[in-house]
């Protein structure tokens, strides 16, 4: 009778305290979209990546293009003269991997720019949150759109908006 009358009492307690917990929603999608420095970052993005991109394919068509020479030379070229020219194909073959490499490998430009305009974005609505979890006593916080678990939850702890005033983008 005793140990049953335990443990009611440790999990009316275990229970008690998983309920004292709040719990707030935010979409990071939906707040990123409503800031346009955002949309600015992004352009900024896309437009380098594309530049970017072009000069890689400059460096890739004229390796071709060395390449296709090579090929319907071939049969007029002598021994020397062929190793020159796969020398000079693998060459430019190398710089075009090199720099897509420089541009957009792990540590590359774009991952540079990219740290570079949108962390000063991402730090403002991690700011904005956590002093609105402080203010409203949220023990935890959780990201709407890269929460795959979460299957329902009533918008009423949903505080995006909430985040969007905070940074001044009144909706």
């Amino acid at each position: 009778m005793k140990k049953t009358a335990l443990i009611a009492l440790v999990l009316f307690c275990c229970a008690s305290f998983a309920s004292a917990q709040k719990y707030a929603l935010v979409d990071m999608e939906y707040i990123l979209k409503n800031i346009p420095a955002y949309e600015r970052a992004n352009e900024q993005l896309n437009q380098s990546s594309r530049r970017w991109q072009a000069e890689v394919e400059t460096l890739a068509k004229e390796a071709e293009t060395l390449y296709k020479n090579y090929q319907s030379e071939s049969v007029f070229l002598s021994a020397e003269q062929k190793t020159q020219r796969e020398e000079e194909i693998t060459a430019k073959e190398k710089e075009a991997r090199e720099l897509k490499h420089k541009y957009f490998g792990p540590e590359g430009e774009l991952y540079k720019k990219r740290e570079s305009l949108m962390t000063p974005i991402q730090d403002e609505i991690y700011n904005a949150v956590k002093e609105i979890a402080e203010l409203r006593g949220y023990s935890m916080v959780i990201d709407r759109a890269s929460a795959t678990s979460v299957i329902y939850a009533t918008p009423k702890i949903d505080i995006s908006n909430e985040v969007l005033s905070r940074l001044g983008y009144a909706n």
